[in-house]
């Protein structure tokens, strides 16, 4: 076995996903219904989910297993590879061991295939021929075009208009695998036409994505909806990640003292921490997870802890998690996959009772951190992925600083193949630092309802 490069074989795939749930000391709030209060039923998730996901976003269940079809369909890129970052540690001149989990590997070149496949799946199994959701950067739509090509069904994609007009290429990619995709906020649904009533020139937000994309599902008996982040079930799909990194740390002959994962919406942070955080809540590991966000959409810093909608039209369920509310509308940064202004209500739990810590960069100091890895270890980070990297390379020197060996594991959650548009201006040096003001923060933690209590 290599010291570089930790590989395991299709047999070690993982044959079911876990759910941390069963493991919470306390569970984290049920959604409730805007209206009353009370926590809906799932009858409420119908219209939008088949009712295999929807008995997977409640299930208390520990483990549920994977299909053989989603498993075969996994296999064109699964088990992904570990890495040892020798390179990167001798820059750093650190004694601290750095392990990456490389998810780039898969043919949408991120994570989200993960939860794409699965959920392209038992929709495809309901009956479901049309499917319509929201993207940020592009790597979710890119990511569910490919799925839903695998399994017959169309796709609509709403992608924030920032990224849209910055991300071409991701754009195309969908495209080529049969989807259709529009600029959000977009003239053609209710939702799009109230923001852009507002604001013409509006940036969009994958809030307002996700609005366009529900009231199309909700409104055609035909049509269903396929979110790329934040919900129990698509958490639950990452578990994958975690669970192949925790055999590859053992071919390694080590286990982390500190993992770490950007956060967006929590999904790929998700994928490879909470099959380790089940060791410190049952097991009593001491290893620390830290969750890398933007100064530019602070959500898990800044945040605050409540119920807030998941969408910018309120027309989602409530949901309790870390939210700088739901009319928040992020500037126009690279990391378009961290741009939402909620975070899962699984990890917002964790961080709530001090099982992860939060972390927040600016997207220069990312990018710094994104070009040392790329020039120590050869491979492009995303934008999204580089803040996890600044994570590794701050707890990498803090072990210098300290003297002491320090294990620890970042996910690579993606390749930034069609980020280049930002590199660029980033060694042009026309790349700004944006940190979301906190006046603004307040204007829109204000507009969030004031209904039960998380």
């Amino acid at each position: 076995m290599s010291q570089y490069k930790y590989l395991l074989q299709e047999s070690d795939l993982p044959d079911q996903w876990y759910n941390i749930a069963a493991d919470m000391p306390e569970p984290a709030g049920p959604p409730l219904d805007p209206g009353s209060g009370q926590p809906i039923g799932p009858e409420a998730l119908a219209p939008l989910f088949p009712m295999a996901l929807i008995e997977q976003e409640v299930s208390p269940e520990r483990y549920t297993p994977i299909p053989d079809e989603v498993r075969e369909v996994y296999k064109l890129w699964r088990p992904t590879p570990l890495y040892r970052a020798h390179r990167l540690e001798k820059a750093l001149e650190t004694p601290a061991h750095i392990y990456y989990k490389y998810e780039g590997v898969s043919p949408a070149g991120s994570h989200k295939p993960n939860t794409a496949v699965a959920q392209a799946y038992y929709n495809r199994e309901a009956g479901v021929t049309r499917l319509t959701t929201e993207t940020g950067a592009g790597q979710w739509g890119s990511a569910l075009a490919m799925a839903c090509n695998f399994f017959g069904i169309e796709l609509k994609v709403y992608m924030v208009n920032v990224s849209y007009e910055q991300k071409p290429y991701r754009r195309i990619m969908m495209e080529t695998w049969g989807a259709q995709v529009v600029a959000s906020p977009t003239s053609e649904t209710n939702s799009g036409r109230a923001i852009l009533e507002k604001d013409p020139q509006s940036p969009g937000s994958l809030g307002i994505a996700i609005s366009e994309a529900m009231e199309v599902a909700a409104t055609n008996d035909d049509t269903n909806y396929s979110l790329g982040s934040v919900l129990n079930h698509v958490l639950l799909h990452q578990t994958v990640i975690g669970q192949e990194s925790i055999k590859q740390m053992e071919m390694a002959g080590e286990y982390p003292d500190v993992v770490i994962g950007c956060a967006g919406g929590g999904s790929n942070f998700a994928g490879l921490a909470l099959p380790l955080l089940r060791d410190r809540l049952v097991n009593g590991k001491k290893t620390r997870f830290v969750a890398a966000e933007p100064e530019a959409c602070p959500t898990l810093t800044r945040g605050e802890y409540t119920y807030d909608f998941g969408d910018a039209s309120s027309m989602t369920p409530l949901m309790p998690m870390y939210t700088l509310g739901h009319s928040f509308v992020p500037p126009a940064i690279h990391s378009g996959g961290l741009r939402y202004h909620g975070m899962a209500p699984l990890i917002s739990k964790l961080v709530k009772d001090g099982h992860v810590e939060a972390k927040a960069y600016h997207q220069t100091s990312a990018f710094d951190a994104a070009l040392q890895f790329a020039r120590s270890e050869a491979i492009l980070p995303a934008p999204e992925s580089s803040h996890a990297i600044l994570a590794a390379v701050e707890e990498a020197i803090a072990a210098r600083e300290a003297g002491e060996k320090r294990v620890i594991l970042f996910n690579l959650s993606g390749h930034g193949h069609f980020d280049l548009g930002a590199y660029e201006q980033y060694l042009r040096g026309n790349l700004e630092d944006f940190s979301y003001p906190a006046e603004a923060v307040k204007e829109a933690l204000a507009e969030i309802p004031k209904v039960g209590s998380a």
